[in-house]
């Protein structure tokens, strides 16, 4: 058994999930479809690992298949997500005025969503049985390697890589070649981008196109390490279809069981890539900023009424024991409210104001105002 599988993916599927109301604001495709197959692709990595953990019992067969639809889904869907953004920075960066935003919105939920539910429906032309068993690790998809499986599932997927690599550096010699007045460039075509967040994102970008050509390299190296297969006839090929073979890992060879198990983390890597790269920007912090500054501005408000209420509080408990003096020597313990008083609490106060998401609003002036206007 192995639990460190369940909780790494259970941690990748919340850490995704950190940067999408932003996101979600901001009405970005890309970037939400991609919080969504993460999402989706942890969460289920996280309940197989649970269910088959030790075990390679052949339970909920209908849940296997929905979760391997989706794992060869999400192998199409992140590549073409990471396309979109490409296009996107490219549109930016070019020349021409992006009035067509319908046409936009057609072309990004067509990669991000339509591309890889057609390659979900094309798997089952190369799909040799129902799905595999493998311990510790659940279901996974099955595949006829031969010839079809590689025109309609593994080809298109290299081609979006390639095309990932040719939109990002059109984008980055189109910035290059205006580096100097971009961000005038941008004003002029009314973008929501600024300079700093083209470049942040450019580089999220490319960053991704060389972790999804790495992790498509590795699958690619494990998928045809045996070689194409013949494709003689469909009937040869789907031959007792709704089988599942199960694979005890005591009986898989250790560096297959390796190979395994480095293509099952890098699904919980893709999350932690993608958490990293989104949660700490400008966005992130526009919307950690008043959270951060309301919990520091309590932390400093209760700081100072410990260190003060203690040392006054003594003194005026003491006045009303039974038996306690109650002339005017006495009296003289009480704590008098000078103006050098006023000056002394007046740091707690500086630090009450209000944040509206613009800008500060200090009332400190006012507060002070009311305190002498009512003898304070």
């Amino acid at each position: 058994m192995h639990p460190e599988l369940a909780v790494g993916a259970f941690l990748a599927s919340a850490l995704v999930l950190v940067p999408l109301p932003w996101h979600w604001r901001a009405r970005n495709v890309a970037t939400i479809s991609i919080i969504v197959w993460l999402f989706m692709s942890n969460l289920t990595f996280a309940i197989n690992s649970i269910i088959w953990a030790g075990n390679i019992n052949y339970v909920v067969p209908v849940w296997c298949d929905i979760v391997t639809k989706l794992e060869v889904g999400a192998t199409a869907a992140l590549p073409a997500c990471a396309l979109s953004l490409a296009l996107q920075l490219w549109r930016v960066s070019s020349a021409a005025r992006m009035t067509h935003t319908t046409r936009i919105l057609i072309l990004d939920l067509t990669l991000c969503w339509g591309y890889p539910a057609v390659t979900m429906a094309l798997h089952y032309i190369f799909q040799g049985h129902r799905f595999d068993i493998i311990e510790d690790f659940g279901c996974r998809p099955t595949s006829y390697i031969s010839i079809p499986a590689v025109l309609l599932f593994y080809s298109p997927i290299a081609a979006i890589v390639v095309l990932i690599f040719i939109y990002s550096g059109l984008a980055f010699a189109a910035f290059y070649r205006r580096r100097r007045t971009f961000t005038s460039f941008l004003q002029m075509k009314s973008s929501s981008f600024t300079a700093r967040r083209y470049v942040r994102l450019m580089a999220i970008t490319t960053a991704l196109a060389l972790w999804d050509a790495a992790v498509i390299g590795l699958v690619f190296a494990l998928t045809f390490q045996g070689g194409l297969r013949p494709y003689t006839s469909w009937a040869a090929v789907h031959f007792d279809f709704d089988r599942a073979d199960t694979y005890p890992t005591a009986l898989i060879p250790p560096a297959q069981l390796a190979w395994t198990y480095v293509q099952w983390w890098t699904i919980p890597c893709s999350g932690y890539s993608f958490f990293c790269f989104f949660a700490f920007g400008e966005d992130a912090e526009r919307e950690y900023g008043p959270w951060v500054r309301w919990v520091a501005r309590g932390m400093r408000a209760l700081g100072g009424v410990a260190a003060r209420v203690p040392r006054r509080r003594g003194r005026t408990e003491a006045l009303f024991e039974p038996g306690a003096s109650t002339s005017s020597e006495a009296a003289l313990a009480l704590p008098r409210w000078t103006e050098d008083s006023i000056i002394d609490i007046k740091p707690e106060f500086s630090d009450m104001s209000f944040y509206d998401g613009e800008g500060r609003i200090d009332c400190t002036g006012t507060i002070m105002r009311e305190m002498k206007i009512f003898g304070l």
